[in-house]
């Protein structure tokens, strides 16, 4: 049983690895649609679209307070518009996480920096807006002009926004 889980995890491993390079290229496309202040879809130009969720930051859900305004910044900033798209990885969602960035802009520290996300954090580290966020708290921009619930703790306590 031993022999073969390790034999199962080489060939994960390696499968992982071989995948690897696929993920590390940036793609270019347009911004189709806006589920909420993190998840975007991005049509390439050739193929289906793309459903991304932006690394590095947690915005409200959309059924909390402040969500429909973080989502509705996003679209205008991004909806219809041509971005850069650097997958990094994929979550259990399927979804590509990814660095996005607007005619060079990385949109990750602008949704922060607007008040608009919480910055992740990293098994007690800081991520890659901690400065950003911090700039964003002392200006009471966005959701810091209220007592705003992190989107993880909502989850806990309300469950999902979506229905069923």
């Amino acid at each position: 049983m031993r022999s073969f889980s390790r034999r199962l995890a080489a060939i994960l491993l390696a499968s992982s690895f071989a995948c690897a390079p696929a993920l590390a290229r940036p793609l270019h496309g347009i911004v189709s649609h806006v589920t909420d202040g993190d998840t975007l879809w991005v049509r390439p130009p050739a193929g289906a679209p793309v459903q991304v969720r932006i690394q590095g930051l947690d915005a409200p859900e959309i059924c909390q307070p402040f969500g429909t305004q973080a989502r509705d910044a996003l679209a205008r900033r991004l909806l219809h518009r041509p971005v850069r798209v650097d997958i990094r990885t994929r979550d259990m969602y399927h979804r590509s996480i990814a660095g996005v960035s607007l005619e060079g802009q990385d949109v990750g520290a602008w949704l922060v920096a607007g008040g608009f996300a919480w910055a992740s954090r990293y098994r007690g580290r800081n991520g890659p807006y901690a400065r950003e966020e911090a700039q964003a708290r002392q200006a009471r921009a966005g959701l810091w002009a209220a007592s705003a619930v992190e989107p993880r703790q909502f989850r806990k306590r309300h469950g999902s926004c979506k229905p069923g």
